[in-house]
């Protein structure tokens, strides 16, 4: 198996870029500096060698993307075209990183894989777009939804958190958005699963899938665990905090289908914070500093 992950330079790419050395298998990574997936023949380029591709790849700045919506189509939705037609090409598999912000969270329910989409932001409209142009495409693709991530480096709530920590006595933070943190360490550790049956000649489970951290929790109690009930971080409601993008209300997702066809559970995030806690402290590393 020879595996090419794009899109490595975000939490998620570093993260199975890593895991995926160590487990000897061989791996062949592209940052955007390697690989601008919206240029289609630097894709078939990258892509040229390899047996099954993972594309982490994405414009991810939430409210950046009201304003700049040309930037996240172009990578979200024209760069997903180009990886799923390239696989198509020379006959290769897919596995596509996604996102909760595909669903407006009206439910009271966490979403499964065949409810439908009703992005309330940029972000999330230009990853739909992108999961619609991989089903046209390529019938061997992996979608995989998932949400809140956070790891020891690049920018996430969790840094972001512990960095105003250190240099505000309060942090007023949402408790009306709830969702399933989850660790790019986890995710690497899902994808290697899934990359490892869709390397099988039988599988053909291909499709849609969930992935998230558990229990769900409000961005509030996120922060609280975070911070270890240091009691600076103060309830508010999402409508006194304004952003330029919506949120969805409910983010959690429902990842029975990813357990039942892969026996992937969901891990639980807590866990996985105090393993990033503990990365953070040995490496003698402030938060600013990832």
């Amino acid at each position: 198996m020879r595996l090419v992950v794009l899109g490595a330079q975000g939490q998620v790419g570093q993260a199975l870029t890593s895991l995926s050395r160590r487990e000897q298998i061989p791996t062949i990574a592209f940052g955007h500096s390697d690989c601008d997936i919206a240029d289609a023949l630097a894709v078939k380029r990258a892509i040229s060698a390899s047996a099954i591709v993972v594309n982490c790849a994405a414009y991810t700045p939430v409210d950046q993307a009201e304003s700049d919506a040309d930037a996240a189509y172009r990578v979200n939705s024209l760069g997903a075209a180009n990886v799923a037609a390239a696989c198509t090409e020379v006959g290769i598999p897919l596995v596509h990183l996604s996102t909760d912000y595909v669903f407006d969270g009206a439910s009271n329910r966490p979403a499964t894989e065949n409810d439908a989409p009703h992005p309330l932001n940029v972000y999330g409209q230009s990853k739909l777009s992108g999961e619609e142009k991989i089903r046209e495409r390529l019938p061997a693709h992996i979608v995989l939804r998932t949400s809140w991530i956070f790891s020891a480096y690049g920018t996430n709530f969790v840094l972001t958190m512990l960095r105003l920590a250190r240099a505000q006595s309060e942090l007023r933070v949402v408790h009306d958005q709830v969702g399933g943190p989850t660790a790019a360490d986890d995710i690497a550790n899902a994808v290697l699963r899934i990359v490892d049956a869709c390397s099988s000649a039988a599988f053909s489970a291909w499709g849609t899938y969930h992935f998230s951290g558990v229990p769900a929790v409000s961005w509030y109690d996120f922060a609280r665990a975070i911070l270890a009930d240091s009691g600076i971080v103060v309830p508010i409601a999402t409508k006194d905090f304004p952003r330029p993008a919506r949120r969805p209300a409910n983010s959690a997702l429902d990842c029975s289908r990813i357990r039942h066809v892969f026996g992937i559970a969901q891990p639980d995030w807590r866990v996985a914070l105090a393993r990033v806690r503990e990365m953070l402290a040995a490496e003698c590393c402030e938060p600013d500093n990832w």
